[in-house]
């Protein structure tokens, strides 16, 4: 995949300044110090555009170090760092993005943006701290790109979150997502709809479209990023299918006249509502990508039937 245009920037400002300021100053640590762009920020994942760039947009590049090391060299390293941006025209960083580049510990990078106590060291992580995470959190840990990491430490970490959940929590995700989706969706959208409270089935829709987001990458095995980007990313995959689903389910407008004359039937789906079609149409496509991952053995349009059996293993 070609590198977006920030990423490049960034690769090229630290190949032709970053990389031999540290040559020159840190020789004894040149193959200690990894460096990259990655973390927080649109531009780490590729999805600045003109409208993104009125903020928080730079070149700049990450230095990754030990705690170690950081109490050895951080302070000069970083002064060293800051220095290339004073000669550099039209380098000038805000406060948030000089504080997401520069020189910062492994353990800091990874622990400030999962919010748990990362062992960096070991490069592993508790059921219980896997189980915390956001997804979105992890996108940003995994992001971007590693230019340079010779000791290996921040890349093993980062192999850790890549190589995915562990299964067990994999396994909970899908389950805690199919119960989201069919509750909101396929259960309490109608009964709003029926009580004419258009607010609460509002707020059952965007449940249920996050849901379906975050059900599609759990079973891409990847991790979606922060909610704005979220279906930008999945546009990505270009399974135009699912996307058309998604994006109708965001845009048909609540018509509670399709319901005016309607009883409440458990159980009874109202196909006159276009959100019933398409919550059913994103439910053929789960269950057969669920079954096609050997998670469930027969498929079932009411997700909330698999949550159970995915857990059971």
């Amino acid at each position: 995949m070609a590198r977006s245009e920030v990423i490049e920037r960034s690769y090229r400002f630290y190949i032709g300044k970053v990389a031999p300021m540290i040559h020159d100053k840190f020789p004894e640590y040149e193959d200690r110090i990894a460096v990259g762009i990655a973390g927080e920020g649109s531009d780490c994942f590729g999805y600045d555009d003109f409208i993104s760039r009125d903020h928080d947009y730079g070149t700049g590049v990450c230095l990754w170090v030990t705690d170690e090391d950081f109490k050895a060299i951080g302070y000069h390293l970083s002064i060293a760092y800051n220095e290339l941006f004073a000669h550099q025209k039209g380098m000038a960083l805000s406060q948030r993005l000089t504080d997401r580049r520069g020189v910062m510990t492994i353990h800091d990078f990874y622990s400030n943006i999962l919010l748990v106590d990362c062992d960096t060291e070991h490069a592993t992580m508790s059921e219980e701290q896997w189980l915390s995470l956001d997804h979105s959190c992890l996108a940003t840990a995994t992001n971007g790109e590693v230019f340079r990491d010779d000791l290996g430490k921040f890349t093993a970490f980062r192999k850790l979150l890549t190589d995915y959940y562990p299964d067990r929590i994999w396994r909970i995700r899908i389950a805690d997502e199919l119960h989201n989706f069919s509750a909101a969706l396929q259960t309490n959208y109608m009964r709003c709809m029926l009580r004419n409270d258009l607010v609460a089935a509002e707020m059952c829709r965007a449940t249920g479209l996050k849901a379906a987001m975050e059900l599609f990458f759990l079973l891409k095995r990847a991790y979606p990023p922060y909610y704005k980007w979220t279906f930008k990313a999945l546009e990505v995959y270009g399974e135009t299918e699912y996307t058309e689903l998604i994006k109708g389910l965001a845009t048909t407008p609540l018509d509670y006249s399709k319901w005016e004359s309607k009883s409440y039937l458990p159980g009874h789906l109202n196909y006159d509502d276009d959100i019933v079609n398409i919550a059913e149409s994103l439910a053929i496509d789960i269950s057969k990508a669920l079954k096609e991952k050997g998670l469930i053995r027969e498929r079932d349009l009411y997700l909330e039937r698999f949550v159970d059996e995915i857990l059971q293993v």
